[in-house]
């Protein structure tokens, strides 16, 4: 009896040991697919330094990524002429007031010979506006598509990147807020 009783335990052991070593595989390769499928998206790959940059902000003032080192970054290519854009300002508007003090938003216009201040202002928006004048920032960044945002961590990583529109849920997931 003894000996059922323990080849009993000693199998409930090995069935759990099996599950949980299953259960962390299958966890392990969604994060591997995961991984896959945002860097095959357009752009840099996630995992990359993010390249340093230069641009001017509506004031004319120069902004570098760079000044930004030791925060989080939430990095948006963008135009004018773009609906999703468009549509995706107010919730940029909104996670800028929320996490104002957790995380850095560069919006980086690519069309800059259009009345990009007439357009904040219209959209009431008031974080960080940069002018791509050149295309170098957006060429760096490898941009094909907008809006493209690029999450970037603390230590000028790229965390996460996102093509098209997000909401304020979706900014709050990707920045860990």
């Amino acid at each position: 009896m003894l000996k059922k009783v323990i080849a009993i335990v000693f199998l409930c052991g090995l069935m759990t040991v099996a599950i949980v070593q299953a259960m962390e595989k299958n966890a392990k390769e969604e994060q591997e697919v995961e991984s896959i499928q945002t860097n095959n998206l357009p752009g840099l790959a996630v995992g990359l330094k993010a390249p340093d940059f230069e641009l001017k902000n509506l004031a004319g003032e120069t902004v570098r990524l760079s000044d930004f080192k030791g925060q989080k970054i939430m990095l948006n290519f963008w135009a004018t002429w773009c609906p999703p854009c468009k549509k995706e300002m107010p919730d940029m508007q909104k996670f800028f007031e929320l996490a104002k003090n957790d995380v850095v938003i560069l919006a980086v216009n690519i069309d800059p010979e259009a009345d990009v201040a007439g357009f904040a202002k219209k959209m009431d928006v008031h974080f960080p506006i940069l002018l791509d004048e050149k295309d170098k920032v957006s060429s760096i960044y490898k941009i094909l598509t907008i809006p493209t945002t690029y999450f970037i961590d603390e230590d000028g990583i790229i965390r996460h990147k996102h093509l098209s529109a997000m909401t304020v849920e979706m900014m709050k997931e990707y920045t860990g807020l």
